[in-house]
Parts: C-alpha cells; sequence; structure tokens
C-alpha cells in the first residue's frame, strides 16, 4: 500500500466535506513517454487547486495511461482524480486497475461510459463498453464492501471518493430531465459528487441547482468552466459540442481584444464568481493553458 502523502492543502474530498469552495483542474496525459509536462504542470499548480482531474484516452485518443500520471501527481503532493472510462475495458481490467489505483494512493475516482473510438485517432479500434458510468459506480461501490462484482471476497478493500458527470446545458427540457433521472441513478449506484460539463452562463447554473435542489438531490456539484482561447474556439464549441453554449457577448468580447488570455481570465473570474453561490466548486478545464490557471486562481481569490 502506498503511503499516504500530507498536502499543504486540504484533499478533495475535506474539501467538499467542510463546505470549502473546492478547486479542480485538469491534465491530459501526453502521446509518448515524454512526462516532463506532467510535473511541470503539477509543479505550477501545488497548493492552488485541491484536486487534479487525469484524463483516460480523452476523445478516444491514444496516450500515456491515467493510473501512472496520477501516481506522479501524488508523489508530487497533489490529489488526483483518476477519471475511469469504460470504453477500453471489461469488468476485469476496470476491477483491476481500481485496485490498482488505490494501492498506488489514489482516493478519488470520476466514472465515465466514455468518447466512442471512431471519433478518436483509432477509428478502427473496437469499443468494450461492458459497463457504463452507472454499472461502473456500482462496481466501485462493491469493491468497497470488500467483494468483486460476482461475490469473491477481497483480501483488502478500498475507498474512493467517488464522483459521475452531468450536464446542465442540456439543449431541451426533456433532455435536461434525463441527466437528472441518470444523475439519480448515478447517486444511487454510489456517487458522491459531481462535476460537470463546460458552461458559459451563470443562469444556467442557478436553474439546474435549482430545479435539482427542489427535487431533493442534495449531492456536491462542482461547475466546470474552459478557458476559452478565441472567439473561434467558441463558435467551433457551439456549433459541434453538444450541451455546450457560448452566449454572443462572451464571442463579442474574444472577438473584440487582441489580448485573448487577459479577456479570457476576466471572463472566467466573473463567470466563476457569479457561480460561486451555487455549487460546491469548480473544474478548470484549462486545454493546454494551464500556466494561467494560477493567475485565475489569484483572480478569484480562493
Amino acid at each position: 500500500m502506498a503511503e499516504e502523502i500530507k498536502h499543504d492543502r486540504p484533499t478533495l474530498k475535506e474539501a467538499i466535506s467542510k463546505k470549502v469552495f473546492a478547486v479542480t483542474c485538469e491534465i491530459g496525459p501526453p502521446k509518448g513517454t515524454d512526462t516532463n509536462e506532467i510535473f511541470e504542470i503539477g509543479e505550477m499548480l501545488k497548493n492552488l487547486v485541491h484536486g487534479i482531474n487525469v484524463t483516460d484516452l480523452q476523445s478516444s485518443v491514444m496516450r500515456l495511461g491515467s493510473m501512472v500520471t496520477c501516481h506522479f501527481l501524488k508523489d508530487m503532493g497533489h490529489d488526483p482524480v483518476f477519471q475511469v472510462t469504460c470504453r477500453d475495458r471489461n469488468r476485469l481490467a476496470l476491477q483491476s486497475d481500481l485496485l490498482s489505483a488505490y494501492a498506488l494512493g489514489v482516493r478519488n475516482v470520476l466514472s465515465l461510459t466514455g468518447d466512442h473510438t471512431t471519433v478518436g485517432d483509432h477509428p478502427q479500434a473496437k469499443p468494450v463498453y461492458d459497463l457504463d458510468s452507472v454499472s461502473l459506480l456500482y462496481t466501485i461501490s462493491k469493491l468497497e464492501e470488500g467483494f468483486d462484482l460476482v461475490g469473491n471476497e477481497l483480501k483488502g478493500k478500498p475507498a474512493f471518493f467517488k464522483g459521475a458527470v452531468v450536464n446542465p446545458g442540456a439543449d431541451t427540457e426533456s433532455s435536461l430531465n434525463l441527466q437528472i433521472i441518470k444523475m439519480q441513478k448515478k447517486i444511487d449506484a454510489g456517487a458522491e459528487f459531481f462535476q460537470t460539463q463546460a458552461v458559459f452562463d451563470e443562469n444556467v447554473v442557478e436553474k439546474f441547482m435549482e430545479k435539482i435542489g427542489k427535487l431533493g438531490i442534495k449531492t456536491p456539484v462542482m461547475a466546470g468552466v474552459i478557458l476559452l482561447k478565441s472567439e473561434k474556439m467558441a463558435n467551433y464549441m457551439n456549433k459541434n459540442v453538444p450541451g455546450i453554449f457560448v452566449p454572443k457577448k462572451i464571442i463579442d468580447k474574444m472577438a473584440g481584444t487582441s489580448d485573448k488570455v487577459s479577456m479570457c481570465l476576466e471572463i472566467l473570474t466573473d463567470l466563476i464568481t457569479r457561480i460561486k453561490p451555487f455549487c460546491a466548486g469548480v473544474h478548470i478545464q484549462a486545454l493546454g493553458w494551464e500556466k494561467h490557471v494560477p493567475a485565475l486562481i489569484k483572480n478569484l481569490g480562493i
């Protein structure tokens, strides 16, 4: 069992449990064995975030594994979030990887079904999807009880902080209701926190939290945000990414400046300040702009 490392900041679970506004960000492992960027970003974010998500072959693109990247970050004193997709592994491999990650000291898991292989760089690869995000959460809960999926007893059991994803910006009322139905299924299966797909409008977050609150859903929700690099990026997401909508006023701000970084940080500082009263934290997706995350956090005073 890996030795527990003391952190200068609360872990993600501690922050959420104590109702501290939690901050997580995201690292995509490299496509290759050069791990320098992982350590550079990890060093840059020391004592600034409560957790770092590590993507699991994001967008079905072959990369270095999430587990080893989580291990590196753990050794640096971070509290990594092990993103696990169901696309590439059957239930045997998923259970084994979860136990392996726990043995390496990883304590947070984010359950994802995963993008289909046809959208990635190996479209000929055969997807697995033996489990989905809901049944994966159930699997993790079974492991925590000390048993595998078929009831065999484990010699030592894990204890994860289990997360899942929800999209508050679903395009229609019916699709939003479906999101909430699935959200409840994930909670029933063991989800203890949620991170949302990226939002650009505080009203989306407020209305979503109000809606689930009326339904008695109290599981903590962290709002996802993206560092917007340009108006072209915003228009692309509006056209091609379901459930994400960048308002015209934000696009106009990005189009009207040559200093994209400063404007991006101004937009996000304002957005996060507005959504802060409604959610348990924020999940920052930097998409290559990780070096600007410290400035954003400083602007927010969190």
